[in-house]
């Protein structure tokens, strides 16, 4: 077989150059000066004979040769970070790489103490948290740039056959309201009362919306009666609003512990109604699975759930659901 005509130096410029839409910022990402990058993109044309690129815009814009090659470039990446992974897992987790996923709300409150207890127990293990939508989570497993992802929402259609799937816990979505409310200080409120609110929400496409909504309707709550004073683009926002009085917040059980503990916001119940929502593991039973991927599920992940046996399989080889415990 004759020589490749391409390097990985050069399939990660090429990568680089599509992601920053400049060469200038490419070889900035890169740390290398942009004649280089320039330079080795010539070089990369000149053995395929096709350009890669047309360069009468003020952004680098891929031609169709350029998109079908860092198609394949992503692929070759992907594997020969997977072979280092699976190579470095001979040191027997003295060191190599586990990189983990999540949905918005589980990346920025669960996350971070799962990956705290799991450093604790492998220091030299180096672990990076990717955070994203449910979907982008999903294709990044998919591709292997992710070994495990923890998620709040419905992988894509298109996904579900080729990725595992496993149901983790329930994560509870509760009603919270200002600690002066007048229905905070009844513990229980009717669903009638829902009407009476004025409520703070994301917005209207996002996962955990959507589920809030199906969950209301299926017990019987008309949605569109609910007013919706605003919509705010994170949880920390959320809470804050809520906080300062300007109205009621469906949120995560798993963002609100140090809020519930200080008494600055308060958990109401509503009779006859738990709005939760299903948290699934998910993992690509087709790409290589790493030592440290192993242990980060079957060690750090019942830690964070109740009724969830060591190592937190059932009989049939899935993970059994469970439920996240709350401090109150």
């Amino acid at each position: 077989m004759a020589d490749l005509p391409f390097t990985l130096d050069q399939l990660r410029i090429l990568k680089a150059i599509a992601a920053e839409g400049s060469f200038k910022r490419a070889a900035d990402s890169l740390y290398v000066s942009q004649p280089a990058v320039s330079l080795q993109v010539q070089n990369l044309e000149r053995q395929l004979d096709v350009p890669l690129f047309d360069r009468g815009g003020r952004r680098a814009q891929l031609t169709e040769a350029g998109h079908l090659l860092l198609s394949y470039g992503d692929r070759i990446l992907s594997l020969c970070e997977e072979t280092c992974r699976a190579i470095e897992d001979l040191q027997n987790l003295q060191g190599g790489t586990l990189i983990v996923g999540a949905s918005q709300t589980t990346g920025t409150y669960l996350l971070p103490r799962m990956i705290g207890v799991f450093r604790k127990q492998y220091p030299e293990v180096a672990v990076q948290l990717h955070v994203h939508s449910t979907r982008r989570t999903a294709w990044s497993v998919a591709n292997g740039q992710i070994d495990l992802a923890i998620i709040g929402g419905e992988v894509p259609p298109e996904l579900q056959e080729s990725l595992e799937i496993i149901p983790y816990a329930e994560d509870e979505l509760a009603l919270i309201l200002p600690a002066y409310h007048p229905l905070a200080r009844q513990g229980m409120v009717q669903k009638d009362d829902l009407y009476k609110l004025q409520f703070i929400t994301l917005d209207s496409q996002s996962t955990i919306r959507k589920v809030i909504d199906q969950v209301l309707t299926r017990s019987g709550i008309e949605t569109r009666r609910l007013k919706v004073e605003m919509e705010l683009n994170s949880i920390e926002a959320i809470k804050n609003a809520v906080q300062s009085g300007l109205g009621a917040a469906f949120v995560s059980i798993s963002a609100i512990e140090k809020e519930l503990q200080m008494d600055v916001l308060k958990r109401t119940r509503i009779e006859d109604v738990v709005v939760n929502r299903m948290l699934s593991v998910i993992v690509n039973p087709n790409r290589y699975r790493s030592k440290a991927a192993q242990a980060f599920i079957e060690e750090v992940l019942p830690q964070f759930s109740t009724h969830v046996p060591s190592p937190a399989h059932d009989g049939h080889g899935s993970m059994a659901a469970a439920v996240l415990p709350v401090e109150t």
